[in-house]
């Protein structure tokens, strides 16, 4: 199961809200409605994360196995 529980930890560390996710990285609201509920998410949203947070995948998102 991909989690994303780095990713608020990641957010936390940097001082980054959902709020400024959305206003200025231009993530909507859905999506991180769907992060926060380990759902899937595409790849280009991956993308803008890592931009926004400069960032490794790895520092957002986790494997776990079931």
């Amino acid at each position: 199961m991909i989690v994303f529980d780095k990713l608020f930890e990641t957010m936390r560390e940097k001082g980054v809200t959902t709020y400024w996710l959305r206003e200025k990285c231009g993530i909507d609201s859905k999506t991180v409605r769907r992060l926060k509920a380990n759902d899937n998410i595409e790849t280009k949203t991956l993308n803008k994360l890592c931009a926004a947070l400069d960032c490794k995948i790895e520092d957002i998102i986790e494997y776990i196995p079931e």
